[in-house]
């Protein structure tokens, strides 16, 4: 292919594929910004946020504008603020999360991650402080973002904060009830969490990570999907191919995105993320991948099948496009966020438990997936353990975010607007997790954990 049968593909995939960039996400260490007294804390946060991300959205914009590519969001992932806020003798993390989100909205980007802890073996005083602080702080702030990752394959699963996740879970979805819940759509629960996630609401800067560092996530369910769109009742050989094809030119220009805001902000480029992200717009859904491929609706028996396919190929299409990949790298299957998914809901197609078996392939877990809001604690938490033991055992990162709405139950359906979209309430067993639950205590890691 010549060069201007490439520019004509390529503003083919923009146009008609809504090929986008999904994120461009400054991750920047706070470390040097711990404080005894939280005060200076908080303003040494706010400097340096301030300082390094002062030109993100402008870069980003001339960007967009050059390559004639949408970037969607423009992010910011911290230090667990744990970490830093542990040096502190505060005795709740709130005001920390409002320095995030004012310094945030000053340097304009969409989001700002990292209001965390990291509490997969135990936790610290600081990670007890903030992950109470949680519900408030979500409920104070509108651009900030949480996560706690409450398991790994190296470490088990902290049994104590599953079950203290979901009583946060359940608090900040009712703290937030007049905008359906809103803030535990920004809140989530990991397994196995990676330190170079751009996307959101799970993204933090790990502590080996550079001070400041460029990733960025890619989208382009679109242009999959028009690709398998030529090989109908090809082999499964050919799908493979050509998703690797499609994914590949989908990272290459990621990579090419990513390389010239870290030049620009004179700081290190990191990774590109190959997940394929969705959206609610019509053209833009991983379900419609996984329909091309031959379901008559996403849910149904082989959809498991036809996301490993999806997923693996992705993978190896996007190792070949790029040298620096990492964060999550997959498909994100999130209810809310993806049409194809919200229509399998309606009509019965998916379940909780067919998500469920879905995300031991996917990228995450279960995400952007609302239930009753009469749905327990235990029940909560219930939910959060089996996606963490799925991560533990499979050596891959899980999620939960989930959304128990006030006042809604199975049949009605929250609008969050935005990326975030709508989604209909899914059912949870009825039967009690209460006891499983009430144990506490740290579930061993697995067997084939112990590597050295």
């Amino acid at each position: 292919m010549n060069r201007q049968e490439n520019i004509l593909e390529t503003i083919q995939m923009i146009a008609e594929d809504k090929l986008d960039i999904r994120t461009i996400t400054m991750g920047i260490s706070l470390l040097d910004c711990a404080d005894s007294d939280g005060e200076r804390a908080r303003e040494k946060i706010y400097n340096k946020i301030t300082h390094y991300a002062e030109n993100l959205v402008a870069v980003a914009t001339d960007i967009e504008q050059e390559l004639g590519v949408p970037i969607v969001n423009k992010r910011i992932s911290v230090t667990p603020i744990s970490l830093v806020a542990g040096a502190s003798d505060d005795k709740d993390y709130v005001a920390f999360a409002k320095t995030l989100d004012v310094a945030a909205k000053k340097v304009g980007v969409d989001f700002i991650g990292g209001f965390s802890a990291l509490v997969e073996k135990g936790y610290t005083k600081g990670d007890r402080i903030l992950i109470e602080s949680i519900p408030q702080a979500l409920a104070q702030t509108d651009i900030v973002c949480s996560s706690v990752n409450i398991g790994s394959t190296k470490a088990g699963i902290n049994m104590d904060a599953v079950a203290q996740m979901g009583r946060v879970v359940k608090e900040t979805a009712e703290l937030t009830a007049t905008t359906g819940g809103l803030g535990a759509a920004k809140l989530v629960v990991f397994a196995n969490a990676v330190d170079d996630n751009p996307f959101m609401a799970g993204a933090f800067h790990g502590v080996g990570e550079a001070d400041v560092v460029i990733h960025v996530g890619v989208s382009g369910p679109g242009v999959v999907k028009r690709a398998l769109e030529k090989v109908k009742g090809q082999p499964f050989d050919i799908v493979a191919e050509t998703i690797k094809i499609a994914a590949f030119k989908i990272t290459r220009m990621g990579q090419l995105v990513g390389t010239l805001a870290a030049e620009r902000l004179e700081v290190p480029f990191g990774i590109v993320d190959l997940s394929l992200a969705p959206t609610p717009a019509i053209g833009d859904s991983v379900a419609r991948i996984l329909e091309e491929m031959g379901l008559e609706r996403v849910g149904t028996h082989g959809t498991t099948a036809a996301l490993a396919v999806l997923n693996d190929a992705v993978k190896k299409g996007g190792l070949m496009a790029c040298g620096h990949v990492g964060g999550l790298s997959g498909s994100f299957i999130p209810v809310s966020e993806d049409i194809g998914m919200i229509e399998a809901v309606e009509v019965g197609s998916i379940t909780i438990d067919k998500l469920e078996a879905m995300t031991a392939i996917c990228s995450v877990g279960l995400d952007m997936v609302a239930v009753p809001g009469k749905t327990s604690a235990a029940t909560l938490s219930a939910l959060i353990a089996d996606e963490a033991a799925i991560g533990i055992m499979n050596h891959k990162t899980t999620a939960v975010r989930i959304i128990p709405v006030p006042g809604m139950d199975v049949g009605d359906e929250v609008e969050f607007g935005g990326l975030l979209g709508r989604a209909p309430i899914l059912a949870v067993s009825e039967f009690s997790s209460e006891d499983l639950i009430a144990r506490g205590g740290q579930i061993p890691a697995p067997l084939h954990s112990f590597k050295n």
